[in-house]
């Protein structure tokens, strides 16, 4: 008889990684092995609630019923044909995606880099064709402290040095202001601009969410200055923060709008830039593509996406359950949290230096239970799955406050 398999421990698998892995991450010490709903399990079979819901992707829940549904049905199928042929599945997707969003067409990429990539070129061509800037003098306006992807040319408008450090030369025609600054960014605005690109709500510095009306006068701005606005909703789109949009909060409509993440249901990567039909048409024909970008997989699981949407159920659960995730942040406040920001179920919260880091924080929660993650030294962010119960999330905050009453 044939011995079974042996099982790796967390540790032994952690320890593997290190010799055949490029070390671009420093992950919690946890390896996952089962997901469902908001838990997962790791190689012991341990369960921990999920908080952080892959950054967005998994808005939806692991392994949603709906979204494997849709992918099995489609495995059975067709997966890939490629660009170079039409599929069965893609106009509906493209279809039922604009009208979710209130635009008029969809170009499908696969990451959200490759959507803001996609957008950066869609806007220079624009800016050429159709605006008239003079060739090579585009120039597009962005926030300090973003995050939009970590290819080159998107970390050529970071500030920040860990995303930037040792990567030049940079690609030019990018100016940087201040986030929540109109004043700014009018300065910054002049007849070579071809877009204004920014996150409605900066997720990886912290959930910085700007004063009411910045996203309005972005809008009249933008207008005003005959250029586009380009929102990247990637992390903050597709239910995140109580609406459908971000943008929705001031009823903005944007020029092109980012989405991604939780597009592909935590099942495949998928993401797109949805707009204006005179602006994305001055793409031709062999100027832009994606082998895998509106595959028959991809098309299939974010139709179920939109499908979900639809319902409003998850707009709604976000915004209801928002409520008592920011009363329990509140009650935290000078009990080992300095502040937070939360727009539905989304926060950035920012741990006293005296208490420990984001990120000891975060191990400590861990040994709890509860996946979180840090960002820039002192934040931690939450972003459980929108399935999430409320006796879920109030356990939830009942550890982070447990872990902030022991330190570190």
């Amino acid at each position: 008889m044939t011995a079974p398999a042996r099982t790796h421990t967390s540790a032994e698998l952690i320890r593997a990684e290190a010799p055949v892995l490029a070390h671009n991450y420093h992950p919690l010490p946890v390896v996952v092995a089962r997901a469902e709903g908001t838990w997962v399990e790791d190689v012991e079979g341990r369960r921990y609630l999920d908080m952080l819901a892959g950054y967005s992707a998994l808005n939806f829940g692991h392994r949603n019923p709906v979204l494997i549904e849709a992918a099995h049905r489609q495995l059975d199928r067709l997966t890939l044909t490629s660009r170079a042929f039409h599929n069965d599945r893609l106009a509906g997707f493209a279809a039922s995606l604009a009208r979710l969003t209130g635009q008029d067409m969809v170009l499908p990429m696969n990451t959200g880099a490759e959507a803001v990539e996609s957008a950066v070129k869609v806007a220079r061509k624009w800016a050429y064709e159709v605006k008239g800037v003079a060739p090579d003098r585009a120039t597009i306006v962005v926030a300090a402290d973003n995050f939009h992807g970590r290819t080159t040319t998107i970390v050529s408008f970071s500030t920040d040095e860990t995303a930037r450090g040792g990567f030049g030369p940079f690609t030019p025609g990018f100016r940087i202001v201040p986030y929540n600054d109109l004043a700014a960014l009018e300065a910054a605005v002049d007849e070579t601009t071809a877009a204004v690109l920014i996150e409605p709500i900066q997720g990886e510095a912290g959930v910085m969410i700007p004063d009411d009306g910045y996203l309005t006068g972005v809008r009249e701005l933008t207008r005003r200055a005959g250029c586009l606005f380009v929102a990247d909703e990637i992390q903050s789109g597709l239910g995140r923060t109580g609406s459908t949009l971000a943008v929705d909060h001031e009823s903005v409509v944007p020029d092109l709008l980012l989405l991604g993440k939780a597009l592909g249901g935590g099942i495949v990567p998928v993401s797109a830039v949805v707009g204006r039909r005179d602006v994305l048409e001055v793409l031709r024909p062999g100027e832009h593509g994606s082998t895998f970008g509106g595959n028959p997989l991809a098309a299939a699981v974010g139709s179920a996406v939109v499908g979900l949407l639809e319902t409003g159920e998850y707009q709604r659960r976000a915004a209801e359950l928002g409520v008592v995730l920011r009363d329990g942040l509140t009650a935290l406040v000078g009990k080992g949290v300095e502040a937070f920001r939360a727009r539905g179920l989304w926060a950035g919260v920012d741990i006293d230096p005296a208490i420990g880091t984001g990120r000891e924080i975060s191990e400590g929660l861990l040994r709890e239970g509860v996946l979180v993650k840090d960002t820039h030294g002192s934040t931690v962010r939450l972003a459980p799955p929108l399935t999430i119960t409320a006796d879920e999330l109030r356990s939830a905050l009942a550890a982070l406050e447990k872990v902030l009453a022991q330190g570190v």
